[in-house]
């Protein structure tokens, strides 16, 4: 689709819903003025193509003949019937057949069909850092090391300063705050940076244990009484301890936004608690967790732009049972988050746009590691690991459309930026920076 289809496309979609009560079954009207809103699904940590996108499930990487052994563990976000034989990815039934029974599709069509496949898409390299950092700047410059900030700025950062967002308004959510994860909210390039970063929330630490035993009961300080005391406190320990020499990636909340936030953090300690949480229906593992918080930030804050990180795959490495079972789950956890949207949260429902990508793929060859199943397992480190897919549904995007294929490979791991930037309208003050990649085009230009 080119541009200019794409506006009309997204115009006739937003004057359609001043006319028809339901966008999507049980969908409730968008306010007006709402969208549009992103929400970027950095999509699990490592994902084959094989497994994935190519159905093939167990023939291609344990050898398996057999249509029994094909199929589509990923139905809520592609098109395609699931495997018969040797399951082992679902859930853990009173038989005692650990895995056997799948878990039960949550959207009635799958976003395949409500939006566009892009089937063969370039990754950036074969490693989780440079490839998150590709999904997050949309360059491909990732010669720096872990622990650093990018050196490019990220969409966050574009999206802040182009359009005068507030920080609430972008958010980075992250599966936890190892190696990397807490420093792509923003990079360090001198015309960027922390000033037009986005909140980072890490719902496994924030409400985890260490959150109950840290911020829970935390005293609460009336914002405009007594947060002096506390900004007191916070320069005296910076100069005496030298704190600012270190890189904490303190983003500039207003004082009402931090108010909000703490508002924010105690209701989801009581929802906790009370077993609240917009968790999916299954949610037995960290990314299905990180996900239920996703939505409870998409619901109190509404932001324009919400990036999720997922990465349980990652035991692909010495556990491919585990592998597909974090795989069906992630799916899983995105379909629960776009049925969130378009159904609890009236202000972003039909005006919302999901993009899916993963960050690289995985080997065509497996190491030597057997699970319990005597399965082997897969690294990323050849070519088979630059192999993606990428995905974008919402108004005014092509329906069931599918793009590429594995002899026509079209697009870039830089292209996602790009596509969320012409979603928000700054696609050329992006472009005019001249520091996204050169092999980069939105998703609408590559149609």
């Amino acid at each position: 689709m080119k541009r200019r289809e794409f506006i009309k496309k997204v115009t006739a979609a937003t004057l359609a819903t001043a006319v028809s009560p339901y966008l999507l079954k049980g969908a409730p009207l968008p306010q007006a003025g709402g969208g549009p809103h992103i929400v970027f699904v950095a999509f699990a940590g490592g994902v084959r193509q094989q497994e994935s996108v190519l159905q093939r499930y167990l023939t291609d990487s344990q050898g398996l003949t057999g249509s029994a052994y094909e199929g589509n563990i990923m139905y809520n976000m592609l098109n395609g019937a699931s495997p018969t034989d040797k399951i082992v990815y679902g859930t853990n039934p009173s038989s005692g057949l650990a895995g056997s029974q799948p878990i039960p599709q949550i959207l009635s069509q799958s976003i395949q069909s409500q939006g566009t496949l892009f089937k063969e898409v370039e990754a950036a390299g074969v490693g989780h850092y440079s490839g998150l950092v590709s999904l997050m700047t949309g360059s491909k410059f990732v010669n720096q090391g872990l622990r650093q900030r990018p050196a490019m700025p990220t969409i966050f950062e574009y999206a802040r300063k182009f359009m005068n967002l507030q920080a609430t308004e972008t958010w980075f959510i992250g599966n936890g705050i190892g190696n990397s994860t807490p420093l792509l909210n923003h990079s360090n390039h001198p015309n960027f940076g922390v000033n037009y970063g986005a909140n980072f929330l890490s719902p496994s630490v924030t409400f985890g244990s260490e959150g109950d035993e840290h911020i829970q009961f935390a005293k609460s300080y009336h914002p405009d009484e007594e947060l002096g005391k506390i900004y007191e406190m916070q320069e005296f320990l910076n100069n005496a301890y030298n704190l600012e020499s270190r890189d904490f990636g303190g983003i500039e909340n207003t004082i009402d936004e931090k108010h909000d936030i703490k508002k924010f953090i105690r209701e989801m300690f009581m929802k906790k608690n009370a077993g609240a949480i917009a968790h999916p229906p299954i949610n037995d593992n960290n990314d299905l967790r990180t996900i239920g918080y996703t939505c409870e930030v998409l619901k109190w804050f509404k932001p324009k732009i919400t990036v999720v990180n997922l990465n349980d795959v990652d035991t692909g490495h010495g556990d491919f049972t585990g592998y597909l079972s974090n795989l069906h789950r992630a799916d899983h956890g995105v379909g629960h988050l776009w049925n969130y949207i378009q159904t609890q949260i009236p202000e972003m429902a039909g005006n919302t746009y999901l993009i899916a990508c993963p960050e690289h793929g995985r080997n065509l060859e497996p190491n030597s590691v057997l699970d319990a199943n005597d399965w082997l397992a897969y690294d990323h480190s050849d070519l088979n690991s630059t192999r993606i897919f990428s995905m974008l549904a919402g108004p005014g995007v092509d329906a069931n459309l599918t793009v590429g294929s594995e002899a026509n490979p079209i697009g870039d791991i830089s292209d996602c930026v790009l596509t969320m930037a012409e979603i928000l309208g700054i696609k050329s003050q992006v472009q005019a920076e001249g520091l996204v990649s050169s092999d980069g085009l939105s998703f609408f230009d590559r149609i």
